[in-house]
């Protein structure tokens, strides 16, 4: 525990440290976001690229505890899937900075996490089985094992990407991600030290960024930092044995928020019409009824939080009824938020 507690301190005083350097050289470079057109809800310039401090934190720690010895590769992990993970996160930062600075096209944009999903697969992370919720376990192929890590990974990105809406938000619910894998990884159960160590330098790293990015933020997670956040507990839940109904449990609001969103864009605009920004997201609708946004925050870090816990004690089959009983949360709260939009 002491261990845990030391990497995971280091890692927040860089990120916390570094959050400072990169919100500097952002002002200084003058990458910031203007609140220039109508769905933007800050009132004045905040500096972007938060995301290169997390990132960052999270390689300088993870290389500092692969060369003190073998705590990091204890178990099933290897050097090579930590590899994987750091050039692919730097894939995502080049891919953010670039986009920050230029304001790239979606098509344009999408690169740089395609890149870094096929890189992480490529050096090995994957999934050799998933529980069957109506039992058993499915052992998957190769082949089977790199089209469900492809799918996952971009999910959980842009369900990140798409959270990202007002300040703190996408990093307090994968913060809670993060702590709730490693509770999990620390029970006797599924007990992995190497998972827990991972997940506690992941998670000192969103909370020490998360002290400059919580209302009213002075810098923000920019286009990379937005998809990291996602990419890395993505990659937790896949490394620690296929806990993805756990991260699910987490993201559960803002994904079937996502998947809201991207349905009602396809009926009104086509694929073109997926990846351009609007106000009607579920933190944006609250915003409308008149939630401060630290209120919206905290409903959403209680919610993640309250099933994230029951993912601690549920089995496989109760998560998915926890899905479902989240889906119709979500269904019944989309409605009565979009009869109440019309009304306004």
């Amino acid at each position: 525990m002491t261990t845990l507690i030391l990497w995971g301190a280091l890692s927040f005083v860089l990120s916390f440290s570094l959050t400072i350097v990169v919100r500097r050289l952002a002002i200084r470079f003058n990458i910031i976001d203007k609140p220039t057109i109508s769905r933007k809800i800050h009132q004045r310039p905040v500096a972007q690229l938060g995301g290169i401090a997390i990132f960052l934190a999270i390689a300088v720690t993870t290389i500092g505890i692969l060369a003190s010895g073998d705590l990091l590769t204890s178990g099933a992990i290897t050097v090579n899937h930590y590899i994987g993970v750091i050039l692919g996160g730097c894939i995502l930062m080049i891919g953010g900075f670039l986009d920050d600075r230029y304001e790239l096209p979606p098509r344009t944009a999408i690169i740089a996490p395609v890149l870094a999903t096929c890189v992480a697969i490529g050096f090995g992370i994957e999934v050799d089985k998933l529980t069957n919720p109506f039992g058993g376990v499915l052992i998957l192929t190769s082949w089977q094992s790199n089209i469900l890590v492809f799918i996952w990974l971009l999910v959980v990105m842009y369900t990140t990407k798409f959270l990202d809406g007002l300040d703190g938000l996408a990093t307090s619910v994968t913060s809670v991600g993060a702590l709730m894998i490693l509770l999990l990884s620390l029970t006797s159960m599924y007990f992995q030290p190497d998972v827990a160590l991972l997940s506690v330098v992941t998670l000192g790293a969103y909370v020490g960024f998360l002290f400059w990015n919580i209302h009213p933020a002075s810098i923000f997670l920019g286009e990379g930092g937005s998809v990291f956040v996602g990419y890395m507990l993505g990659v937790l839940a896949v490394i620690s044995g296929g806990k993805v109904a756990t991260a699910l449990l987490v993201l559960g609001i803002p994904l079937l928020d996502a998947i809201w969103v991207v349905s009602r864009r396809l009926q009104e605009g086509g694929f073109s019409r997926i990846f351009k920004g609007d106000k009607k997201h579920l933190h944006h609708r609250l915003l409308k009824l008149g939630w401060g946004q630290t209120p919206i925050v905290l409903l959403y870090v209680t919610i993640a939080t309250a099933f994230g816990v029951s993912a601690l004690f549920l089995q496989s089959q109760e998560k998915l009824v926890a899905l479902l009983i989240l889906s119709l949360i979500m269904g019944l709260g989309a409605l009565l938020l979009v009869q109440k939009d019309r009304h306004a």
